[in-house]
Parts: structure tokens; C-alpha cells; sequence
């Protein structure tokens, strides 16, 4: 699977323990942002955040105002091949069939 540098960035990020988010405003307009555990949050291109959903690496958790992402069993596998570290990224298990 090839993704943009962009794509192995907010997976590396998640991986490692920092979280993707989607705020939504009463009016509905949505703000995708990554909050990492060791920087301070910055917004994500929302067809970044697209295309991780599309590819089945991510899946919301539906909440409102912000929408927190989790990996899938697809995203973990992805992702733990992004990362040097020895422990594998977190995410929910069996949450979204691939």
C-alpha cells in the first residue's frame, strides 16, 4: 500500500500515542486535528483524513463535537511498519471488519 508522506506522518503520530480528531462546529463544519503527545496540536488536511478512512486504516468513534479516529486491525499492521518501536501501536481490536 503506498501512502503520502502526509498519511505516514498522522499514522506514525497515532501510532505512537498522539490523537487524530475532527471537530465539528454547530454549524457542521469540520476541523481535522492531531494532537501529539510530546507538540502541540496542528490542523490535518481533511482529504488526508479522508483517504486513511477510505484505505480502512482509521475509524471514528461518531462522537460529537470531536470525533476521536482509532486505528483498525489494518491501521495497526500499517502502522507498526512506520514505527522503530519495539511496542505495537495501539488501536481497537476487531473494530471495523477489513
Amino acid at each position: 500500500m503506498k501512502l503520502s508522506p502526509d498519511e505516514e506522518a498522522v499514522l506514525r503520530a497515532v501510532a505512537q500515542g498522539g490523537t487524530l480528531k475532527t471537530h465539528r462546529s454547530m454549524d457542521g463544519e469540520k476541523l481535522s486535528r492531531l494532537h501529539p503527545l510530546d507538540a502541540p496540536a496542528f490542523d490535518v488536511d481533511p482529504a488526508v483524513v479522508e483517504s486513511l478512512k477510505r484505505r480502512k486504516l482509521i475509524r471514528s468513534n461518531m462522537k460529537f463535537p470531536a470525533a476521536t479516529y482509532l486505528l483498525t486491525d489494518r491501521g495497526r499492521i500499517v502502522a507498526s511498519d512506520l514505527t522503530d518501536s519495539d511496542a505495537g501501536p495501539l488501536g481497537s481490536c476487531n473494530y471495523a471488519a477489513d
